[in-house]
């Protein structure tokens, strides 16, 4: 294991970049809760097709601060599920983002949590990570 707090690091408002088959690599807001990565999707993107075909995912979520020298990763491989969105976990990850203020959000991720998700198509894709390593690479400035 890592030589610092996964959990902790996790928990912070970093984007993650996640692969699928194809391969194809975007950049994701992700909830890392209950074991597992969260990532809000729906029909505007292909990644809910790309997992039905194929559900292996491969994740990287790091830092890399050139004026302190903290340089973290956490590299991440498993098999990813849609799962029906809800709100509260939306919620959660969208506070993590945006803020406690929905009122400053965006309109259009105020509506993932004021939507029909069923209607939006809104899911929840989730990956259990099956291998997970996390590193520190820091140094000295």
């Amino acid at each position: 294991m890592a030589d610092f707090d996964v959990d902790a690091f996790l928990a912070q408002p970093l984007t993650a970049r996640v692969a699928t088959d194809g391969p194809t690599v975007r950049p994701a807001w992700y909830l890392w809760e209950d074991g597992a990565f969260w990532i809000l999707s729906g029909p505007w993107s292909r990644l809910p097709e790309r997992v039905r075909t194929s559900p292996r995912l491969a994740l990287t979520v790091d830092v890399c601060d050139l004026g302190t020298g903290l340089v973290r990763q956490v590299l991440a491989r498993g098999a990813a599920s849609m799962v029906p969105f809800d709100v509260p976990r939306g919620r959660r990850k969208l506070v993590r983002y945006l803020g406690a203020d929905e009122r400053r959000w965006d309109p259009r991720f105020r509506a993932y949590l004021h939507d029909d998700p069923a209607e939006r198509g809104t899911v929840w894709v989730r990956m259990v990570p099956g291998w997970v390593r996390a590193r520190d690479l820091s140094y000295r400035v």
